[in-house]
């Protein structure tokens, strides 16, 4: 009879809920097998669960490419709310068809995966772009049209690599000479748009963390620029810096009290 050690080992290679080895291990009555299976079950379960997933959330590329677009670009932004840094865009084409492992929503991963998530969609994508739009812009145009900047700005850069057919963008609407849907939630949607997001997302965390060096005391390597209590209290008590942007609450109060 075969070791509980030598079970679990074995159980490691099993990935189908189909296998005919289950049923032999399921007669084994030793509590180690018995919780051994129920945790490769769970696992596998999981995996499944977890393809489906993705699967689903390629549904709008697979559209597109059935009606003859090929290269698709998926196009997000993130940055549009904090106090102070640039918003940053970006434009990601994967491959046809290509799933990448715990792709989602750039804030539905969790923060110690972000570099993992990002080195697998920059590693595997046929194209990346990202366009930045700094805070004296946004305060010049408006945070709305300076996103449209930047989305456009990594769509260029895409197109300086690549001859891009559509276009999957995050409830937004853009005026460039390509098919495109505008997707509401789309990074939860899209593995385009969700590629997109996370690429956005860790390229602004880096740049904020940059400023955190250059602006100490504002804690921008956690609250990327966002009012959180303490980047407030830093405000009252350090007042702004070059990055803040100066039309936005409360920030703006601030500059309005100071002339």
């Amino acid at each position: 009879m075969a070791t509980i050690s030598e079970i679990k080992k074995a159980l490691e290679s099993v990935t189908d809920l189909e296998d005919s080895r289950w049923a032999q291990w399921e007669q084994d009555s030793r509590k180690g097998v018995q919780a051994a299976i129920k945790r490769r079950k769970q696992a596998i379960q999981k995996e499944m669960a977890e393809q489906d997933r993705l699967k689903q959330m390629l549904v709008y590329e697979k559209e597109l490419l059935e009606q003859g677009y090929a290269l698709i670009g998926g196009v997000d932004e993130v940055g549009r709310g904090p106090l102070a840094g640039p918003v940053v865009a970006a434009c990601v084409v994967l491959p046809r068809g290509l799933v990448i492992a715990g792709l989602n929503d750039s804030k539905k991963i969790a923060k110690s995966q972000h570099r993992v998530v990002y080195d697998r969609v920059v590693g595997q994508a046929l194209a990346v772009g990202i366009g930045l739009v700094s805070n004296e812009v946004i305060d010049r145009i408006n945070i709305y049209e300076a996103t449209k900047v930047a989305m456009t700005e990594a769509i260029k850069q895409v197109q300086a690599q690549l001859v891009l057919d559509a276009l999957l963008i995050d409830a937004m609407t853009l005026e460039v000479p390509l098919y495109q849907k505008s997707l509401i939630k789309g990074d939860a949607k899209s593995l385009s748009i969700a590629a997109a997001s996370i690429v956005a997302k860790v390229t602004r965390d880096q740049l904020m963390a940059d400023y955190d060096k250059q602006y100490p005391g504002y804690d921008f390597s956690h609250n990327a620029g966002y009012g959180t209590a303490k980047h407030i209290q830093a405000l009252k008590q350090l007042g702004l810096t070059p990055i803040h942007r100066k039309t936005f609450a409360p920030v703006k109060e601030m500059v309005d009290g100071r002339d």
